[in-house]
């Protein structure tokens, strides 16, 4: 356990106040520099913790302007906004003064998203990984959300039903949304065999960010490979999977996407 006492606040307002009970923005936010005695700091340690602590001391003050944006955000101007998204009430979009053209040009980039899809044992993995690999050598941070490696964390709650998969793609689309505008190259690579939720995640995104990429290998490369064992387990009724024969698409087995 690591117990911190206060310090006293390294972020200060200038011409900032109260007005007949109304919140007065301010023109600036400024950094100080502030003393951090050694006595200020009060650690408790048990004998298991191995936490180490750095400390950070500002060394100059700086400071930063703040818009009519920022001071609405502030005062609260914005509070007529509230809304209701799906089952979240009461919600307010809080604009950041950073936007995805500033994090871009700090990372010299465009952040989008490539969406790699195709059956089981198509090569998606292992493109998302040779790609990753090619822009990190020039330079490019890139970040990839695999199938299988989302459903050990954030869609561990999910099972391959029709509704939970649905839900397994909106929630991949909604991440690689967000990971695009901090201006990283988001690679997704899921079986999503339905045209209906790729579209979907594609409409999160302005036009040209998001590109889609199938893995068009036919059935039976994909089984003769079978990687994970799927073909196998599917064939001999251990595991449940769906075919769908529309056009390209021809899913079998659809487990991680």
């Amino acid at each position: 356990m690591v117990v911190i006492k206060a310090l006293r606040p390294a972020i200060w307002c200038s011409s900032s106040g109260f007005d007949g009970g109304r919140l007065v923005p301010a023109d600036e936010v400024r950094f100080v520099q502030f003393p951090l005695p050694a006595l200020s700091l009060s650690l408790r340690l048990s004998s298991g913790n191995n936490a180490k602590l750095r400390l950070v001391q500002a060394t100059e003050e700086s400071s930063m302007p703040i818009t009519n944006d920022h001071a609405a955000s502030i005062s609260g101007e914005n509070l007529h906004q509230i809304a209701t998204n799906g089952k979240a009430t009461n919600i307010v979009w809080h604009k950041s003064p950073i936007g995805k053209l500033n994090r871009q040009e700090l990372l010299q980039q465009k952040g989008c998203v490539i969406w790699i899809t195709g059956l089981s044992g198509s090569g998606k993995s292992t493109l998302a990984c040779a790609l990753c690999h090619a822009l990190y050598a020039k330079g490019k941070l890139a970040y990839i959300l695999d199938g299988d490696n989302v459903r050990h964390g954030l869609n561990c709650d999910l099972s391959f039903k029709a509704e939970d998969r649905a839900e397994n793609i909106r929630r991949i689309g909604e991440v690689a949304k967000l990971f695009a505008d901090a201006g990283i190259i988001c690679i997704a690579s899921v079986i999503s065999p339905y045209k209906k939720d790729r579209d979907a995640c594609r409409a999160l995104l302005p036009e040209g960010d998001f590109i889609e990429v199938f893995m068009n290998v036919p059935l039976q490369i994909c089984e003769a490979r079978d990687p994970k064992g799927l073909y196998k387990l599917a064939r001999a009724g251990k595991i449940k999977v769906r075919i769908a024969t529309k056009g390209k698409h021809l899913c079998f087995p659809m487990r991680n996407g």
